[in-house]
């Protein structure tokens, strides 16, 4: 019975990371974004790994979903982007499960959990940006920070400089993608409780 919960697991791990990687392809960009900021929805899987199944799968979906896109589409940011992706995927998926397992995994606490998620998400994008993604962004281009400041936040003549650039792209654009992102796996994750899908899985087994 164990050894076919934990094949279930493992299988039901593998097809949300492989949907993660489709989606994380299938990006579009925002008004008044640089151009590396793109909304795609290959959170959604993960979220629901995370509350049907455990921490250990929506860390496994993040990681797979990130190695399926450098193997199929490759990447445009130098490996930047990707970096700073699995640098916050633990910021990601330690909150929300520790919120819905405290919670006692309600639909309240999902709501809670995603709730908790969000600011922890945007306030780490924020220090990535200044402190990890730019600088490295930078050094791998052969630019100073503010040249590159300037570069990708071209699009916007608001960005003259470092803290602009997280006040006028980095928050609104994590806020406008993990929104979506999370109002979608919150929506399916219900969905699917209300279908007991994950139950009957366990009951056939």
């Amino acid at each position: 019975m164990k050894s076919m919960k934990k094949t279930q697991t493992v299988v039901l791990t593998a097809m949300l990371a492989a949907v993660a990687g489709v989606l994380m392809s299938l990006e579009f960009p925002l008004p008044l974004m640089p151009p590396f900021y793109k909304i795609d929805f290959s959170d959604v899987p993960a979220v629901l790994a995370t509350f049907l199944l455990g921490p250990v799968s929506g860390l496994m979906v993040e990681i797979i979903k990130i190695l399926i896109k450098l193997i199929t589409v490759g990447t445009s940011t130098m490996f930047v982007g990707e970096f700073a992706n699995l640098l916050g995927t633990l910021l990601f998926i330690l909150p929300l499960w520790a919120v819905f397992k405290r919670g006692g995994g309600s639909r309240k606490a999902c709501i809670a959990a995603l709730g908790v998620s969000l600011p922890i998400r945007i306030v780490f994008a924020c220090f990535l940006n200044a402190c990890i993604t730019l600088p490295l962004y930078a050094k791998a281009m052969g630019l100073s920070l503010e040249q590159v400041v300037l570069t990708v936040g071209a699009i916007n003549p608001m960005i003259q400089n470092l803290p602009l650039f997280l006040v006028l792209a980095t928050v609104p654009f994590n806020l406008i993608k993990l929104l979506l992102n999370y109002i979608v796996g919150y929506l399916l994750y219900d969905r699917i409780q209300a279908a007991n899908v994950v139950r009957k899985l366990e009951g056939n087994a």
